[in-house]
């Protein structure tokens, strides 16, 4: 098996506390495949059934949820080691909610969905690691919910400042992102980003110098 693959699995929340040999063993012995889109395919169209069980190995793909007007929302971006929909894996209503597409060049490993029941009965660490994945996948989208239909302009823009600082651990932020992707995460235009990070400048709140920014002031979030 490739040390790329491995180094995905072993990022993969599904292989928590699993030792790399035996992770290799599982793996091979699913009858996995790898496959391979180019830079802006689509994975997945929304209203699609989701068949497999994809883990990404390397590349990115983002999540959106486009409304009927054209509306963008970026529900998500997964890099490699993450499992791409692991929701809708056993839902009775499997049709994708969002369209999925590859920022860059991406490779999946892909394992059948009988393959992967048989491989959570028989390995219990799996099968609480997959509970666990889910159970993560809710506590995101209940928040996720929160900030997109309950908060301001303002509100957003603060309360991602805030989550950034706090992952990076300096009021400090390296944005590593384009202020069109942090608009379309939250559901706004990138004009009102962009007017409501001057007008927190203007406040004192923070200071921004390109893709860096630095939090002032946190009470005027």
């Amino acid at each position: 098996m490739e040390k790329k693959i491995i180094n995905a699995l072993t990022r993969c929340p599904l292989f928590n506390n699993i030792s790399e040999q035996h992770l290799i063993d599982i793996v091979e012995g699913a009858k996995y495949k790898l496959v391979k889109f180019d830079k802006k395919d689509i994975y997945i169209l929304a209203g699609m059934p989701y068949r497999h069980v994809d883990l990404i190995v390397e590349g990115e793909m983002v999540a959106r949820m486009v409304s009927l007007s054209g509306k963008s929302v970026e529900v998500s971006r997964l890099v490699g080691g993450d499992l791409v929909a692991p929701a809708f894996i056993f839902a009775k209503d499997n049709l994708m909610p969002v369209s999925v597409e590859t920022e860059k060049e991406t490779t999946v490993l892909r394992i059948s969905k009988p393959d992967f029941v048989e491989l959570i009965d028989i390995n219990p660490v799996l099968r609480r690691n997959f509970i666990t994945i889910l159970s993560n996948i809710d506590v995101f989208l209940t928040k996720k919910m929160r900030v997109l239909s309950l908060f301001t302009v303002r509100e957003k823009v603060g309360y991602f400042l805030k989550e950034a600082a706090g992952k990076q651990g300096s009021n400090v932020v390296q944005l590593n992102k384009s202020r069109q992707e942090i608009a379309e995460s939250f559901g706004i235009q990138k004009f009102s980003l962009l007017r409501t990070m001057s007008e927190l400048q203007d406040a004192g709140a923070i200071r921004v110098e390109g893709k860096r920014i630095t939090i002032l002031d946190r009470n005027k979030l």
